[in-house]
């Protein structure tokens, strides 16, 4: 008890001593006063008169010590040693492995390189250009990424970025990672061909998703030229003309379902799919006889609209 005793006189010594010098406010003081009270009398003791109970230094003091102990106490963080000669060595040898071709180790000695110092840009720069030739484009976007996040700008980490993310189909972020590395590096040829070429490959993308069907070789349905417009081209039906003097030509055309098929397109309907289509043994029998006429597919072919047309026509 005698220890406790103790410790209830310092907290009654702490209280009263930050009454005096303000901390305290003034509205508070009447509470902490009863409160000084209320705990010495549940541990028997009688502030300030019991001063033998004081000790030789305030709660304070006391308190300051054990929280210098405790972080005395406490292990030291481990502070990573960057050894930049061995990693560059290291960098020396991924970048012979890379030219040879031989990209997995090239991987493990950029690894062991980001290890040795991962301060270094170039080190994430390479690895993700050993990991785009293996084909894993994430990882190689995610290097590129770390790349950029030691030094913004280093513009063939914005190169190898726009390359990885074209590789995964994300075409604007592609011209977004090689318009900045353009900006870092204005004369640089190849990124302003790979910066060209992103944008005409999103540009293509979203004209197919804007139309779908407009936008493909083959107008029409099931991947057919669109056969209503081919009808109202004189030069195709001058052709068409020509073509019916052949004999095997001629033949085909008699067919029902042919005939319905050009019928329907005439008349602005859609064309049939072409795989029901050829599902008729017939059809497929005159396909294969025209496609075994040189001269008929010669005719053909000789017209890029109706050459799609017979292109998707299948021999036997």
């Amino acid at each position: 008890m005698g220890d406790q005793k103790k410790l209830a006189y310092a907290i009654c010594d702490f209280l009263s001593r930050n009454i005096k010098n303000g901390t305290i406010k003034s509205d508070d003081a009447e509470g902490i006063e009863v409160a000084i009270q209320c705990i010495g009398e549940a541990f028997g003791v009688s502030y300030p008169e019991n001063t033998e109970l004081k000790a030789a230094a305030n709660l304070e003091q006391v308190f300051n010590v054990f929280l210098k102990t405790q972080e005395q106490a406490q292990p030291k963080k481990k502070e990573k040693v960057v050894n930049k000669e061995l990693a560059e060595d290291l960098k020396s040898q991924g970048n012979k492995l890379l030219a040879t071709k031989n990209y997995a180790e090239a991987i493990v000695k950029y690894t062991e390189a980001i290890e040795a110092d991962d301060t270094n840009a170039v080190y994430y720069s390479n690895r993700a250009a050993a990991y785009s030739q293996q084909g894993n484009h994430e990882l190689a976007a995610q290097d590129a990424k770390q790349a950029l996040k030691i030094n913004p700008d280093y513009s063939k980490a914005y190169s190898r970025l726009g390359h990885a993310e074209y590789c995964l189909g994300n075409y604007q972020a592609a011209v977004d990672a090689y318009t900045k590395g353009s900006e870092m590096e204005p004369n640089n040829a190849s990124i302003k061909q790979s910066l060209a070429a992103a944008q005409q490959k999103l540009g293509s993308v979203s004209r197919q998703a804007a139309d779908p069907v407009g936008s493909s070789p083959f107008g029409g349905m099931g991947g057919m030229p669109d056969i209503s417009q081919m009808m109202n081209d004189p030069n195709i039906m001058n052709m068409a003309a020509k073509m019916m003097s052949n004999p095997a030509v001629a033949n085909m055309m008699s067919n029902p379902a042919i005939a319905n098929m050009m019928n329907g397109a005439r008349n602005g309907g859609g064309m049939p799919d072409i795989a029901s289509l050829m599902n008729n043994p017939e059809i497929a029998q005159m396909a294969s006889s025209l496609m075994s006429d040189p001269e008929a597919m010669n005719t053909l072919m000789s017209n890029p609209a109706l050459a799609n047309l017979a292109k998707n026509l299948p021999k036997e």
